[in-house]
């Protein structure tokens, strides 16, 4: 017959533990290792046997008996991971609070902005400190971004109007402009890439002057009709309307998404839009020109042909805008808009949100 083994203790929380030991099963943040345990000692605490709670939870009884074993020598501490052996912090969370506020609040004497060498000086800390606490708090002092909000009294309409043509397009096209790109030519030659070494171009240049590309982007298929023009003025958008009513087929309207610019507004824009009531103007808010679905084809054509290009006078500069939109319309690519105007007008208010809660 064998012996029994040492009676166990029994074990009981209190009110208190038990709200606590709850909390941790409740809060997502808690780690797994502490909500289990949490687990075994109220499991333990309902009465049941170290093999049943081993059974309940699937886990080792050793598991079960060396976390019952650590709550009732130490309570709640006893659940938590014991501190690993190694250099105590030199680092304070003082330290790294006084980092944090020094970098939101302030700004050095001598720059606009820190850099982990004058907030070592100024702090008495090492950089690589310094470097890991920005880190660990996404601060990059070294980086900025540019932001306009619309002052536009009609922003929330005319946002809902131009997102409400994309999401669900007309039969035909959407057009802007982009004025006065210029011909730009190195001022030395630039040196070809090779093994190991990327292509090397002067970072200044001469210009050769400038032209305007006035740009009509087909939602549906990507295709764009284009008209390059000297000056920017009234009589060449006008111009430009009279390619699109001869490109587009007749009996299909044009709807036309326009930043507010004056030669867009002028008299004579207006008479010649009476008298082609096809043509319908829709224009995107006062500083709200991202809004236009055609800057997405600019950024294209300048990233892929106009930024590292090399142009010593407009004519060459018109033949490459030229050659570059044919060969796009051959294969045309539609972009497609997924932010409906309710994201679009949430995500602005939570940006000026944001900026009120800081008191800027």
């Amino acid at each position: 017959m064998s012996r029994p083994g040492p009676k166990i203790p029994p074990l009981s929380v209190t009110d208190a533990q038990r709200a606590v030991l709850e909390g941790w099963l409740r809060r997502r943040t808690t780690a797994q290792a502490l909500a289990q345990r949490s687990r075994i000692v109220l499991e333990c605490a309902e009465g049941h046997s170290i093999m049943e709670v081993s059974r309940r939870l699937r886990i080792a009884p050793d598991t079960v008996r060396t976390w019952r074993r650590r709550f009732l020598e130490r309570g709640l501490d006893g659940l938590r991971d014991d501190p690993r052996p190694g250099v105590p912090r030199k680092i304070t969370d003082a330290d790294v609070e006084r980092v944090i506020v020094k970098t939101l609040e302030e700004t050095p004497k001598n720059a606009t902005h820190w850099s982990t060498r004058s907030m070592a000086a100024a702090t008495g800390m090492s950089q690589s400190t310094i470097s890991r606490i920005w880190r660990a708090f996404a601060l990059a002092p070294h980086r900025s971004q540019t932001f306009k909000l619309s002052t536009d009294p009609l922003f929330i309409d005319k946002v809902r109007d131009v997102v409400g043509l994309y999401l669900d397009p007309p039969e035909k096209a959407l057009v802007d402009e982009k004025s006065q790109i210029q011909a730009l030519d190195r001022s030395q030659p630039v040196l070809p890439m090779m093994p190991g070494v990327p292509e090397r171009r002067s970072h200044d240049y001469v210009r050769a002057g400038t032209t305007t590309l006035f740009a009509a982007l087909e939602v549906a298929t990507g295709k764009v009709i284009g008209s390059l023009h000297r000056r920017h003025r009234a009589a060449e958008f006008k111009r430009f309307l009279a390619k699109l009513d001869k490109e587009v087929p007749a009996g299909l309207r044009v709807h036309l998404i326009l930043d507010n610019y004056a030669t867009h507004k002028t008299p004579d824009i207006k008479k010649w839009l009476l008298a082609h009531p096809r043509f319908h103007l829709h224009f995107t808010p006062t500083s709200a020109s991202w809004l236009n679905l055609v800057e997405r084809w600019f950024a294209e054509l300048t990233q892929k042909k106009l930024k590292r290009g090399v142009h010593r006078s407009v004519q060459a500069l018109e033949r490459d805008i030229r050659a570059w939109l044919t060969d796009w319309n051959e294969h045309p690519g539609p972009f497609v808009w997924t932010k409906t105007a309710d994201e679009i007008l949430d995500k602005v208010a939570a940006y000026c949100r944001r900026i009120s809660d800081s008191g800027h």
